[in-house]
């Protein structure tokens, strides 16, 4: 039990700045291309009360945590109408996009703090443990949201890049989608997919911050 209440200390604040910035982005992005849905559903705001689903975002995460150690959750669903935006096919990619785009974003964030409390000489473990979390829960949710699934940011991609035919072939799987993710779970294959996507981003973040910490040896 102590182990838990360490843990919901130190991963709630990157939890719901990662799921926070994700949306908002998202509904930021969809906004610029044409659709006002998401804004006109206040999404646009950086309110973390205003994504948070109460069952999808903390009691199934709790619940799957206790009984597996495996994480999985969801935040209130975006409300998006691609037939309002410019060009809807290629404009979905871009909205798609920005959600992973601004977790990545936020892990670079959080490994520059992680790197200025080391720096700094700041040897206290709990601000150091979240800041290790941030950059692990966005790297994880991006990867997660990229997953070449219709119905999430990666399967947004793939109907983007489809010719038209295969697309909609494609996006006809798209109720089925949460039955995939879970069989891809089951059969582990989720697990190896965000290892190789948070590898190579946490490789594209160190050498983003590479000049710093050069400077600072």
């Amino acid at each position: 039990m102590d182990e838990l209440i360490r843990n919901l200390a130190v991963y709630a604040l990157p939890v719901l700045f990662a799921i926070t910035m994700h949306d908002a982005a998202q509904a930021f992005v969809a906004r610029r291309f044409g659709d006002n849905t998401a804004h006109a559903a206040g999404r646009t705001t950086l309110n973390p009360l205003a994504h948070i689903d109460p069952i999808g975002t903390i009691l199934i995460p709790v619940a799957m945590y206790l009984m597996t150690s495996f994480v999985f959750g969801y935040a209130k669903p975006l409300p998006m109408n691609y037939g309002q935006m410019k060009r809807p096919k290629r404009d979905m990619a871009w909205v798609a996009l920005s959600g992973p785009g601004a977790n990545f974003l936020m892990a670079l964030m959080w490994m520059l703090m992680r790197i200025v409390l080391h720096y700094a000489g700041v040897e206290e473990s709990f601000p150091n443990l979240v800041a290790e979390a941030g950059v692990k829960v966005n790297l994880w949710l991006m990867a997660f949201n990229l997953l070449p699934i219709p119905s999430m940011d990666g399967g947004r991609v793939v109907f983007s890049l489809l010719p038209n035919k295969a697309a909609y072939q494609y996006a006809r799987l798209e109720p089925y989608g949460f039955l995939i993710l879970l069989a891809l779970i089951l059969l582990k294959v989720v697990p190896y997919w965000l290892f190789f996507v948070e590898r190579i981003a946490g490789l594209l973040l160190s050498l983003i911050l590479y000049p710093l910490t050069f400077l600072f040896n």
